[in-house]
């Protein structure tokens, strides 16, 4: 029987150090940027009536003559925005419920998780975040009044950004400074960023830098208002997190051809069939 003896290390030291540098640039080569979009979808209702709040407009015999044949169309318009940006991490503002989530992530053609949770809003709307399964993990959600909070942990490709990634996600101008008060105090380790509405001045005192701000200061924005565009929505990051790339996500489909500005589904009650008012917002996190 032969005997199993131990291999003898190198003992060339220039054949050791190659194999370190080797190891370490695969590893880098294969770290990638972690890619996240924010887009308000503009009431994504489907055409059901609500017993919980009023969306009658919204339905097929209702003001806006929202039926089926809209839905559909809406939904296959948001989904091919999405996919189209092909990121691993979506947050949406918008969205009516849990169907709409899960239509919107059927007609996709990448293959997303989703996460949703009822915020309790007057208007019925929440929010939802579209994410790849084998890249982010949720583990902790929490929902409330305007905002979502969720943290998870990231694979392996995405280690050298964080292993705990926290996303706050909100639609109120106000609400982001006093939430992150108390996130920063019950997570303290966790890198975190933000995503929506809120006021750059609010969050920097926490520890966070307005991603958008060098878009904004170029007079990029992802709302076209009397004045010309704005930054209706916003993503800032952690101090501890390097924010490579930040921008608003344009394609000329989205724009109405007339007037170069995002096309709309209504324009007051004057059907359009466009995605919204709001263009997605991105960034690249190292």
């Amino acid at each position: 029987m032969t005997e199993l003896r131990p291999t003898k290390p190198a003992s060339n030291p220039l054949r050791f150090m190659l194999f370190l540098f080797a190891a370490f640039y695969s590893f880098a080569s294969t770290a990638q940027p972690l890619g996240i979009a924010y887009y308000d979808v503009d009431r994504l209702y489907d055409t059901v009536v609500s017993p919980f709040y009023n969306d009658t407009d919204f339905t097929p015999a209702g003001r806006l003559r929202w039926d089926s044949e809209r839905y559909r169309r809406k939904i296959n318009r948001m989904a091919a925005v999405i996919d189209s940006m092909s990121l691993p991490i979506v947050a949406l503002y918008g969205v009516e419920n849990e169907a709409v989530v899960r239509d919107l992530v059927r007609a996709s053609r990448n293959y997303y998780a989703y996460l949703h949770r009822t915020l309790n809003q007057l208007d019925g709307l929440d929010f939802a975040l579209l994410y790849h399964g084998d890249r982010f993990f949720p583990h902790f959600t929490e929902p409330g009044n305007g905002y979502l909070y969720v943290e998870g942990t990231l694979s392996a490709r995405y280690r050298r950004t964080c292993d705990t990634l926290g996303l706050l996600l909100c639609h109120r101008e106000d609400t982001a400074d006093w939430v992150l008060q108390f996130l920063r105090e019950e997570h303290p380790n966790t890198a975190m960023v933000v995503l929506g509405r809120f006021r750059p001045d609010k969050v920097s005192v926490h520890g966070f830098r307005d991603a958008t701000a060098r878009a904004e200061k170029s007079g990029h924005g992802n709302r076209f208002r009397r004045n010309g565009w704005e930054m209706h929505d916003r993503i800032a990051a952690d101090t501890t997190l390097h924010a490579e790339y930040c921008d608003v996500y344009i394609r000329r489909w989205l724009l109405d051809p007339a007037d170069g500005k995002p096309l709309p589904t209504y324009d007051n009650r004057r059907y359009r069939g466009g995605c919204g008012r709001s263009l997605p917002v991105f960034v690249y996190l190292r």
